[in-house]
């Protein structure tokens, strides 16, 4: 049951790997429906998102509790605006429920919304107040409702075990991916993308805690020991007036690209035209971001939070630093970026990092869990 977002793809590839099972997906959506729908091997049920939020949400526990009869299994694909309606529903119609975690909901909103400035660690021994109370409490009710839940790294299955869920509920299957490497070569990718120089690629949601705003701030410095260098950011969100205007006023907009959101073909031209992908992150559940970086080949700088630590092995297949260091990120990129032999040191052992990780395996499992 996912919502409109990152869970879509793999709500659609998980749909299709069920294809023995009778499926019904629930999402809301952006349109009434999509002519394709009627194509797939599953049903596909809209949830209008322009609908009021109340109203929405009505409708959606409606449709959920009305699947639920007619299915074995519930899987929400997380734990508020999913997995809220998958609990009722489920228990309603005494079926199964799964739910997926890659995050804290409660502390998104927080940080989304100014409430808080705390890293997801700090944030969960603190006292909750108001409408991020309820979204924590909320989240906690549907965790413990459910007869399964699925986190992408220990690290993940620690937060979720910290607002009091039994160990033996929590499964842990790490991300895969199964990224396609374009085929062309650095230069031909550079000028597809029309940026030339030393790139500096970084990617995620434009949002406070993935750390861009100090990117943009080390750049001056980083341009101090070559002025090759050029930073490009994919992504959108919350973040992009602000991160505009640190560039025009450091002067920075032949250096610093902001480039909007990418298809994952679009994204390969970029990985494929950087000379490293530095991700300087205050939280990550399990990095995607990284993994794609090393099945094509870019050596990895990124911050020793999260699962981050669960696939870099530092000084082997990258380098970690601490979230938001300015003088170790620009030292990590200055030692990479003079060492030849140490790239290509990251490279080859980054790729065999990502052959650990392949979404077969990540569905395989998954499949598994909600079969057995």
């Amino acid at each position: 049951m996912p919502e409109v977002g990152g869970p879509a793809s793999y709500a659609k590839t998980l749909a299709n790997r069920l294809k023995d099972f009778d499926v019904s997906v629930l999402t809301y959506s952006s349109v009434f429906r999509f002519k394709d729908d009627k194509n797939q091997s599953y049903k596909i049920i809209r949830v209008w998102s322009g609908w009021p939020k109340g109203l929405k949400h009505i409708i959606y526990l409606l449709k959920a509790i009305s699947l639920a009869k007619k299915n074995n299994i519930v899987f929400a694909l997380n734990a508020v605006s999913a997995g809220v309606p998958a609990m009722y529903a489920a228990k309603m119609a005494k079926k199964k429920l799964f739910i997926k975690i890659v995050g804290d909901t409660a502390w998104e909103k927080a940080m989304n919304n100014g409430k808080t400035n705390l890293l997801i660690d700090d944030f969960q021994k603190t006292k909750k107040t108001g409408w991020i109370r309820i979204l924590h409490e909320l989240q906690y009710k549907a965790c413990r409702g459910a007869d399964g839940i699925i986190v992408p790294s220990q690290y993940l299955a620690n937060i979720v075990a910290g607002w009091g869920i039994r160990n033996d509920k929590i499964k842990i299957i790490y991300n895969g991916v199964d990224f396609k490497k374009i085929d062309i070569n650095q230069e031909e990718a550079k000028k597809k993308i029309g940026i030339y120089g030393d790139i500096i690629l970084s990617a995620g949601r434009l949002v406070p805690w993935k750390g861009f705003r100090m990117l943009i701030k080390i750049m001056p410095r980083l341009l101090e020991i070559s002025q090759l260098f050029r930073l490009i950011i994919v992504g959108d969100g919350s973040d992009q007036k602000m991160l505009e205007s640190m560039i025009k006023n450091l002067g920075l907009e032949r250096r610093v690209y902001l480039v909007g959101r990418k298809s994952q073909e679009e994204l390969a031209v970029y990985l494929a035209a950087a000379d490293m992908f530095v991700l300087n992150s205050g939280y990550e559940g399990f990095s995607h971001q990284i993994l794609e970086a090393m099945t094509v080949g870019v050596p990895v700088v990124t911050t020793a939070v999260g699962g981050n630590k669960e696939v870099i092995r530092q000084g082997e297949n990258g380098f970690m630093i601490k979230y938001q260091d300015e003088f170790n990120l620009v030292e990590a990129i200055k030692s990479l970026w003079q060492n030849q032999e140490l790239q290509e040191e990251f490279k080859k052992e980054g790729k065999k990092t990502a052959e650990h990780f392949s979404s077969e395996k990540m569905f395989e499992e998954t499949i598994k869990v909600l079969t057995k």
